[in-house]
């Protein structure tokens, strides 16, 4: 290699840094990632207090400028916020794909254009805690608890996986779930698993759809001792054919066609009030305006609230309170028919006695409901039992 051309290619390459830092330098700063559908990283401070550096063991602790989180802030912020991330994201999962990979930040690139998350080997303290907790819950209140866990697409599809592609049991959670509870049990699996060649879970998200929430609801009026409303009564409606979930905003993967919405109980004669704190205010079983946004699941109860309470024209029926994740947002409006109110109860967001909230709202049923992976990772359970 001669002189000039080592010369030309050394310039060419500080022109590439340099290029890339001054896009960077210039590009503003976001603070929501539509496609990955998460907050990014915002630019850390410094302020005195960082600059403290502590010599001896007990005098007090050093500030974040010595003891590495400013720096570990500052790569975060840089990397969520580099020029250019969404393009890069999706170079590097297609590049995966070239390459034969079947994996790509978690998530398996699956046959039928489908996106599943890898579910890996859980916490088993944390699982028998938490199924601790709903037997808790059984013997603080004086009414029927109904429990159930809901499979997810790496199982129940588990045919769409990539070969070999390496995944915890979840029958082995939910087999361990039906033999522990002291709550009346509900088998959704076996439901799920019937329909499975349907379109029961979003390809490109992690819920169910609303067919999948229709026969995990048919499954627990079964538990319950109700007769569900026949599907071919409801006329299905299609209320969005470009929703693009979470699987398919973690995966960096934007060349699978977008999911379909479907809704098959109409909302009128349906009164939602949510919570946030202490405040009420007016909400909706279906919020409209949430299919304008990324996160179009959030349109089923206008997404995640720490309370909800939904009331039916059924006055003479019971109250259910169901504890719940975000699989139940699209299970509500099939319930509908058998209550007269249904309250909502995120763990996540909501800090007070279950057993009070009973007692206090007179509820007469009570429903714990988590998809497997949710409910084998919460942390917010032990609320459960208070």
């Amino acid at each position: 290699m001669s002189k000039k051309y080592a010369i030309f290619l050394t310039a060419l390459f500080c022109a590439y840094l340099g290029g890339f830092l001054l896009l960077n330098l210039v590009t503003p700063d976001r603070e929501f990632s539509p496609l990955e559908n998460r907050y990014l990283a915002q630019k850390p401070e410094l302020d005195a207090d960082d600059f403290k550096l502590s010599l001896a063991p007990f005098s007090g602790e050093s500030g974040d400028f010595f003891t590495g989180k400013f720096m570990s802030d500052f790569e975060t912020y840089l990397t969520d916020q580099f020029a250019g991330r969404d393009l890069w994201i999706a170079a590097k999962a297609l590049s995966e794909r070239t390459l034969g990979k079947g994996e790509n930040n978690g998530v398996y690139l699956c046959k039928e254009d489908t996106l599943i998350a890898r579910f890996d080997r859980p916490d088993p303290d944390r699982v028998a805690d938490n199924l601790n907790y709903v037997n808790n819950l059984v013997e603080n209140v004086d009414i029927p608890v109904y429990f159930s866990l809901i499979p997810g697409k790496v199982s129940v599809w588990a045919d769409r996986l990539p070969e070999g592609a390496p995944n915890a049991s979840e029958e082995a959670i939910l087999s361990q779930a039906q033999a522990a509870t002291a709550a009346h049990w509900a088998d959704l699996n076996a439901a799920l698993r019937a329909h499975a060649g349907e379109e029961i879970y979003y390809r490109l998200d992690h819920h169910w759809t609303s067919l999948g929430a229709y026969y995990g609801y048919a499954a627990l009026m079964e538990a319950m001792g109700l007769e569900p409303v026949p599907l071919e009564s409801y006329t299905k409606t299609t209320v969005s054919e470009n929703f693009n979930g979470t699987t398919f905003s973690t995966s960096g993967v934007r060349w699978m066609p977008p999911d379909r919405i479907d809704i098959y109980v109409p909302e009128e004669g349906v009164t939602v009030t949510a919570w946030n704190g202490t405040q009420s205010q007016p909400g909706v079983l279906y919020d409209w305006s949430r299919l304008e946004e990324k996160d179009q699941y959030s349109f089923f109860l206008g997404g995640n609230k720490p309370l909800a309470v939904v009331e039916t024209p059924h006055t003479d029926a019971p109250k259910l309170l169901v504890i719940r994740d975000s699989y139940a947002d699209s299970l509500v409006p099939f319930l509908t028919p058998h209550f007269s109110e249904i309250h909502l109860l995120d763990l996540r967001y909501y800090k007070l006695s279950i057993a009070d909230y009973i007692a206090q709202n007179g509820i007469d049923q009570a429903l714990v409901l988590y998809s497997v992976p949710n409910f084998v990772t919460d942390s917010n359970l032990l609320w459960i039992a208070k």
